[in-house]
């Protein structure tokens, strides 16, 4: 199929970049990276939602660890000022 396409010039130059290195024509190259970013934005509508599992840390009893100053304090001293 032939259509006319207007590419940003960053876009262009990066593709006319990466069809010097490859040596493949400028028409190969842009279907190839064109296939490869459809095939990659295919998959990742598949990959799961990345979760993160809370655990618990085993702070000791009385130390809060909301007031990081404090916290300093009573484990440092007030050297770390």
């Amino acid at each position: 199929m032939r259509t006319t396409l207007t590419l940003d010039d960053d876009i262009a130059a990066k593709l006319k970049a990466e069809s010097r290195k490859t040596g493949r024509p400028f028409r190969d190259t842009v279907n190839a990276c064109l296939r490869a970013g459809l095939t990659l934005r295919k998959q990742g509508d598949s990959a799961r939602p990345f979760r993160v599992k809370a655990r618990d840390l085993g702070l000791r009893p009385g130390i809060n660890i909301d007031k990081v100053s404090a916290l300093l304090d009573e484990l440092e001293g007030h050297v770390h000022k």
